[in-house]
């Protein structure tokens, strides 16, 4: 099949997809996009079009595979929008005061509940909060690596028990 017999089957059979864009988007800017970039692709790889497969079909294929990963693109960007019509707070700059004494307080709690525990939880939640590997805790232990992650799970809890508030 030659370009200019694609390019006039295309262009005859392409009006049925802006419905369809309108449908998957419900924006008719979106759909425009959509119905724009569906007959570029299309164009752009017209080598992999059968001769004798349905073009409708076929540019179906390629406007939904288009919208499905762009639906993936934009869910992946965390993009928060707020309607509150309280506009002016979005970007109030406020000063925040940190307070050593409080910080102070809770960082020694936490020390004395580490403390407070026996060594055989105390000794690896330590060395794994120095920032060693499981398996090094279990090399300087001499401990099976089974046991090392038990222990560090166990001095966990009983911290998140002794330390109700955190």
């Amino acid at each position: 099949m030659s370009g200019i017999e694609f390019n006039q089957m295309l262009l005859s059979n392409a009006e049925f997809l802006r419905p369809f864009a309108n449908i998957l988007t419900r924006d008719t800017e979106a759909a425009k996009d959509l119905f724009q970039e569906t007959l570029y692709r299309a164009l752009a790889n017209k080598e992999k079009y059968n001769v004798g497969t349905n073009i409708k079909a076929w540019l179906y294929t390629i406007m939904r595979n288009i919208f499905i990963n762009n639906y993936r693109r934009r869910s992946k960007q965390n993009i928060v929008l707020d309607n509150t019509p309280n506009d002016f707070l979005l970007n109030y700059s406020q000063v925040t005061v940190a307070n050593a004494a409080i910080s102070n307080i809770n960082r020694k709690e936490i020390q004395e509940a580490i403390f407070s525990l026996p060594d055989i939880f105390k000794n690896p939640l330590l060395l794994y909060y120095d920032g060693f590997k499981y398996h090094e805790i279990a090399g300087i232990l001499t401990e099976p690596l089974g046991t090392i992650k038990s222990r560090i799970h166990f001095a966990r809890k009983l911290l998140k028990a002794h330390i109700e508030r955190f």
